[in-house]
């Protein structure tokens, strides 16, 4: 056993609202980032760093040099850096692992650390019900859909797509974003589900915006990971437990 960390993050949506409050986040973060690579083993980005991302050919989102420069030296360096595509920034092809060396995810992630089993995933379109998500992921991954999209002139895309997330329910005030109970946490139903099938040590989800832990059973636990809006909460497994942490409140 060695004293090296797997650290885990969340729902950054850089890029929101503006770029001046976006980008006191992305030095807090890059700041986070220059502290864990000290003794981290892995690193696990899981999901909506960015609020919007979408590859063009030979066009991709501006801004980020902070975020972006910190992976790709903490990649060089030889530490794994594994990124979740989110529901945000699932437009994400090629260009962030070819540029920075992520190991890109856009499913759930099963890997077992130090004996442990966890799985891994964004979150989004999984669980019971959300009906109308499920089909418009569907339809945003829709390869033809995509073609399309990419005809269009960059400024316009980058127009829409902002726009759209800044109107999703993530970012609406009056969305309740507490911890709404086990019996209605789709995240949680759906880990009790895999648990009837197969054993995992530890569940480990983003999208909900809402840090918790919760104990599944006495060898399983489950932690939503927040986000680096408002709650700054990350993740930490030092190769026995793992808990849940504040950063800045």
């Amino acid at each position: 056993m060695t004293n090296k960390k797997t650290y885990f993050l969340s729902d950054a949506h850089l890029g929101l609202p503006n770029h001046a409050s976006s980008l006191v986040r992305e030095k807090l973060l890059v700041k986070w980032l220059d502290e864990v690579k000290v003794d981290a083993e892995e690193i696990y980005l899981v999901g909506d760093i960015f609020d919007f991302w979408f590859e063009h050919k030979r066009v991709v989102p501006k801004g980020f040099t902070r975020f972006l420069g910190k992976l790709s030296e903490i990649c060089d360096s030889g530490i794994p850096v594994h990124y979740f595509t989110g529901n945000h920034d699932l437009w994400i092809f090629n260009y962030l692992d070819q540029e920075t060396g992520v190991i890109l995810h856009r499913e759930k992630y099963i890997k077992e650390i130090n004996g442990k089993r966890f799985l891994i995933a964004h979150g989004d379109a999984l669980g019971p019900k959300d009906t109308g998500f499920k089909i418009l992921k569907k339809i945003f991954l829709n390869k033809i859909v995509q073609w399309f999209f990419k005809r269009l002139h960059p400024n316009f895309t980058m127009w829409i797509g902002i726009n759209w997330s800044q109107s999703s329910r993530y970012h609406d005030k009056s969305e309740n974003l507490k911890f709404l109970g086990e019996d209605k946490e789709r995240l949680i139903i759906y880990a009790k589900r895999k648990l009837e099938k197969e054993h995992f040590d530890f569940f480990i989800f983003g999208h909900r915006h809402v840090p918790y832990e919760f104990q599944l059973k006495n060898d399983s636990k489950f932690i939503n990971l927040g986000d680096w809006i408002s709650n700054f909460t990350y993740a930490v497994f030092d190769g026995n437990e793992l808990h849940l942490k504040y950063y800045k409140k």
